[in-house]
């Protein structure tokens, strides 16, 4: 579903038909207020953000979807009448996907909804995800919540193979064999060892590394 922030009702409706009638789901909403009861509802797949809104700054709206863990990695494109090239800079350093003033067409604003969304569907593919634990793997990042988190080579492995088997247990055996290799075949400790220091770089988040007496480690709630 892709989600229209925009309270002029003539362009929010035109962009919700023109979705809806190319094959897309498309919702629209006019202010701060009703995109917040919606996506308590559904959290949609893109969303387009007019900057100037009744209740609240498209800007700010922004900034409070990139810092909550549930909406951080949804794709923006706002949209705006604001086309000066400071107001771009600040759209797009913000966290913004792209950035389309008005007056736009249909045409214009689909091709960039379809470049958005192929580009988000590919970084995806190499972001993990476990509750407020976030793993790029791309950019080799950690973090819980907005807290960055410095891992060692090791450490970011470790975690990577516990992401990857959510609710599945690890053994001691396969992560020593996949991550450090059969040099240390037999050596179970060298993982509890990092087991530990990932721990306690993690936070809070070190409750969802659960440990199976005699078996291993796996991530869970």
């Amino acid at each position: 579903m892709i989600l229209c922030v925009e309270d002029e009702l003539n362009i929010q409706e035109l962009i919700v038909y023109t979705l809806n009638s190319t094959g897309y789901t498309a919702k629209g909403v006019s202010s701060f207020c009703q995109m917040k009861e919606l996506m308590a509802q559904e959290l949609p797949e893109l969303i387009l953000l007019d900057i100037m809104l009744p209740d609240e700054s498209g800007l700010n709206i922004l900034k409070k979807l990139k810092e909550d863990v549930q909406t951080r990695l949804i794709p923006v494109i706002i949209l705006t009448a604001k086309s000066s090239e400071m107001d771009k800079i600040i759209g797009l350093d913000s966290g913004a996907d792209d950035y389309i003033t008005k007056p736009f067409s249909m045409l214009e604003l689909i091709s960039r909804i379809k470049a958005v969304l192929r580009r988000s569907q590919k970084e995806a593919v190499n972001v993990l995800t476990f509750r407020d634990l976030t793993m790029d793997l791309a950019r080799h990042t950690v973090s819980v919540g907005t807290q960055k988190i410095t891992l060692t080579l090791k450490e970011f492995e470790l975690l990577k193979k516990l992401m990857e088997n959510q609710g599945t247990v690890c053994t001691r055996d396969m992560l020593l064999d996949e991550i450090w290799g059969y040099d240390y075949y037999g050596e179970s400790r060298t993982v509890d060892v990092h087991i530990r220091t990932l721990r306690s770089k993690l936070g809070k988040a070190e409750l969802y590394i659960e440990t199976i007496r005699g078996v291993g480690y796996k991530l869970m709630d």
